[in-house]
């Protein structure tokens, strides 16, 4: 963990990379590191995806290994991994140590350099947090979410095999299994999707919930909007809006147009945006 150029560094959980913990990162300064405390809960930007949503270099302390410390060892901590610290950033509600007894203002009686506290972040006069941007997803806001992340939400998947309905009776899906990512709430999305190694998204709609007209079976799928892909290892949804709720339908033809109209819905949704 000896990061030596580093003069700044802010510290915290991290999980969303969201416009709150942005406003953390705009307070360091050239040479600087995020330094995350990982407690294992992390889901919307589990392990190294936070590393998609920063350009500081990023560093993993587990909890585990510093929950024992008192205010002293972990000053003490990062001032041996971070011999020119000169300044720590942290939130309004940075609490650390055994029972999370310690806050900012013990860093700023034990730390010599600056402590720079970031006040409540709020959006449409609402304080983001990692917790409120999970329950809006759980509730299928999208659109809620997105704005307190300042980015798409989004999930990665290894693909596996469908029922094999998609491309016989349906639309060609690339199935996923999503791990360690929180998923929102069951039904269809408008969503990018960008497979394997591409660079570009395409655009798709994507369903997760109960394959509840066909077998029952819980699924990730998304079918790509322009064009057939062909998906090796893995693919990353990237979530726009939210179209309907999963539904039982009566038949796998009603079924067939109702995703249909889904793709209209997504195909029009996502030309507005390119407007």
């Amino acid at each position: 963990m000896n990061i030596k150029n580093s003069t700044s560094i802010a510290i915290g959980g991290f999980d969303g990379m969201h416009i709150g913990h942005q406003a953390l990162f705009d307070a360091l300064s050239k040479n600087a590191t995020i330094v995350v405390i990982e407690t294992g809960y992390a889901n919307l930007t589990p392990v190294k995806f936070r590393e998609l949503h920063t350009k500081h270099r990023i560093i993993y302390l587990k909890l585990d290994d510093i929950r024992h410390l008192d205010a002293k060892g972990f000053v003490s901590l990062l001032k041996v991994n971070f011999t020119k610290l000169k300044k720590i950033v942290v939130g309004y509600d940075f609490h650390f140590g055994k029972d999370r007894k310690y806050s900012f203002d013990d860093l700023k009686e034990i730390f010599e350099g600056e402590v720079v506290v970031i006040e409540e972040v709020k959006h449409n006069n609402d304080s983001v947090h990692s917790h409120k941007i999970r329950a809006k997803l759980q509730i299928g806001d999208i659109k809620g979410a997105n704005e307190f992340l300042g980015h798409n939400y989004a999930i990665v998947g290894k693909r596996i095999d469908g029922q094999g309905l998609g491309s016989k009776e349906l639309v060609p899906t690339i199935n996923l299994h999503v791990k360690d990512f929180l998923l929102p709430k069951e039904g269809v999305y408008v969503t990018l999707t960008r497979v394997d190694e591409e660079e570009h998204f395409h655009p798709s709609v994507s369903f997760i919930g109960h394959r509840v007209t066909t077998d029952d079976s819980f699924a990730v799928e998304t079918h790509i909007l322009d064009g057939e892909i062909t998906c090796k290892e893995k693919a990353e949804i990237s979530f726009v809006n939210f179209i309907r709720d999963n539904k039982k339908f009566d038949s796998l033809n009603e079924l067939k147009q109702q995703i249909k109209k889904d793709v209209n819905v997504a195909n029009a949704f996502l030309q507005r945006l390119e407007l």
